[in-house]
């Protein structure tokens, strides 16, 4: 597994009644940046029918290892952050932005409502993400980025349940690297929100 870089430590020195100052010996490693998800296209780029089904998102629910900006990687039961990289913004809003973005471009008899707006709804979409990370079998092997979340569809206010689903997707990099790993996460984060959108349309009319 790639592994967080070590910080060196600080050299002491003692005297009979003095402690000396400690100083920094290196300068940690530059970190990259990465994102995943967004199409860069324009929302409601896609050709909605006359009268969409309105949903609303609601505040997308993250594991507490993952929802941060550090890639989570998990080699049987260890688990680690990926070290000389990390996500522009944290995990949570990065995956949050993604899904907007993919209901903007793909969706037709769907229009999903940000948190911030005002506008009416029947519908309201909770997502549970349970898994977000990179698996590897061995340590030093290619690892698969691994996205599940528990999805529900519900009613509005009734919050009565329409349709719940587990939506899983699995994405190997083409090598054990940072920008490879970096890449099967937008893939896989893709895979997932194409999915979700497809789900999402084919329940909100019922």
């Amino acid at each position: 597994m790639i592994r967080s870089p070590v910080i060196a430590a600080c050299s002491v020195a003692l005297s009979a009644l003095t402690l000396a100052g400690c100083a920094l010996l290196a300068t940690p490693d530059p970190v990259q940046l990465y994102r995943f998800g967004e199409t860069g296209m324009s929302a409601a780029s896609a050709s909605q029918v006359a009268n969409p089904v309105q949903v609303r998102l609601r505040n997308v629910e993250f594991p507490a290892a993952s929802r941060g900006d550090r890639i989570l990687g998990v080699t049987g039961l260890e688990a680690a952050y990926i070290g000389g990289a990390r996500w522009v913004s944290p995990a949570q809003q990065l995956f949050s932005q993604s899904i907007e973005s993919a209901f903007g471009d793909q969706a037709r008899t769907v229009r999903l409502i940000g948190q911030q707006e005002l506008t009416p709804v029947t519908r309201t979409l909770d997502i549970d993400v349970r898994t977000f990370e990179a698996r590897y079998d061995v340590e030093g092997a290619i690892p698969v980025v691994t996205i599940s979340a528990r999805v529900r569809l519900l009613r509005f206010p009734e919050r009565t349940i329409l349709a719940e689903e587990i939506i899983t997707v699995e994405d190997a990099a083409s090598q054990n690297r940072v920008s490879a790993i970096a890449e099967a996460f937008d893939q896989a984060s893709r895979s997932f929100n194409s999915q979700l959108v497809s789900w999402t349309e084919a329940n909100a009319a019922r």
